[in-house]
């Protein structure tokens, strides 16, 4: 898959999650990723949020998993 293509996948993955977080005052921004690993960065109120692991394995890894099944982590700053 093309750069551009991933990109493209991670940032409809992120728009799916968004309106959740943007719901309790936060967002997610996309900072890097490889052919293996994205990170991303919790803003807002998700910025300290003490479940943001807990949102970051079972919500954002699980839906950027569903566009892009070749990731293998997920990490936030």
């Amino acid at each position: 898959m093309k750069d551009q293509e991933k990109l493209i996948k991670l940032n409809q993955a992120l728009d799916e999650i968004r309106p959740f977080l943007q719901k309790d005052g936060g967002d997610i921004s996309l900072i890097d990723y490889t052919d293996k690993e994205v990170l991303v960065q919790f803003e807002g109120n998700c910025f300290n949020c003490k479940i943001n692991n807990l949102t970051l394995n079972v919500g954002v890894k699980q839906i950027i998993k569903k566009y892009l099944p070749e990731i293998e982590k997920v990490k936030s700053l």
